[in-house]
């Protein structure tokens, strides 16, 4: 048993069609609001590699029409598990664009429904994170940050204390002021730009933070920071370190 499924997103930015193509066909661009470290070979039958930290994600371009349509799968399991992403390219008058994306897949196992859940709450997460990233940081590159947390048997409980580690309320809503300055970490001070009861985002001036819980495993970040002179490396200790403590 399992499940074929589709889903569709759209969306009108205030950006170039040029600069969404550099935001879904670039690795720098993915990096900007995807998660982990993605490199793209360029061309029909071509690759997007995404590393999640020792997991690599390998995926084959299926179309590649620049400024127009991209579109790549990923490589099928024996049991028949995909997912597979197009996107579509709609320049209109005064400099903004039209984006569609097609995700669809496989989900093999008669368990297919909670994982197919949290595939479409994640998905809503990563398109409103591009659509942000178009709107307030188009034509900029971040520096991705990607951390976990320590596998403990209650991860739903240590997401549900990010909200009041962060200094908002139990159930924030998008609109909510975030001044806060996390343990080893810099100062945050911008606005909760995304809610789900899987993941928080923050945008600031220079940068979209991302708390997620995972699916299977413990709950990681995935930020982006836009800022000059980021110490990747130093960066993600210093997360991983937050999140051990919130953890605790």
């Amino acid at each position: 048993m399992g499940r074929e499924w589709e889903q569709h997103d759209e969306v009108e930015v205030d950006a170039t069609p040029e600069q969404v193509w550099e935001a879904i066909a670039t690795g720098p661009g993915y990096d900007s609001w995807f998660m982990g470290r993605t490199e793209v070979v360029p061309g029909e039958g071509g690759a997007v590699r995404t590393d999640l930290g020792g997991y690599v994600m390998e995926s084959t371009v299926t179309a590649w029409e620049p400024l127009r349509r991209f579109a790549y799968r990923g490589d099928e399991t024996p049991d028949g598990r995909f997912i597979a992403f197009e996107f579509l390219i709609e320049g209109r008058e005064q400099g903004s664009t039209v984006l569609r994306l097609v995700t669809n897949g496989f989900l093999p196992g008669d368990d297919w429904e909670a994982e197919y859940d949290a595939m479409r709450k994640g998905g809503a997460m990563y398109f409103a994170t591009l659509v942000a990233y178009l709107t307030h940081f188009a034509g900029r590159t971040a520096t991705p940050i990607t951390a976990a947390a320590p596998v403990v048997p209650d991860a739903r409980g240590v997401f549900d204390r990010v909200p009041g580690a962060l200094g908002l309320a139990a159930e924030p809503v998008a609109g909510d002021r975030v001044q806060v300055t996390p343990e080893g970490l810099p100062a945050i001070d911008g606005v909760v730009d995304f809610v789900n009861p899987d993941a928080i985002g923050i945008r600031t001036q220079d940068a979209l933070y991302r708390f997620v819980r995972g699916f299977i495993g413990p709950m990681i970040v995935t930020h982006h920071l836009f800022a000059e002179g980021v110490d990747r490396k130093e960066t993600e200790q210093a997360w991983r370190a937050w999140l051990t403590r919130l953890s605790a």
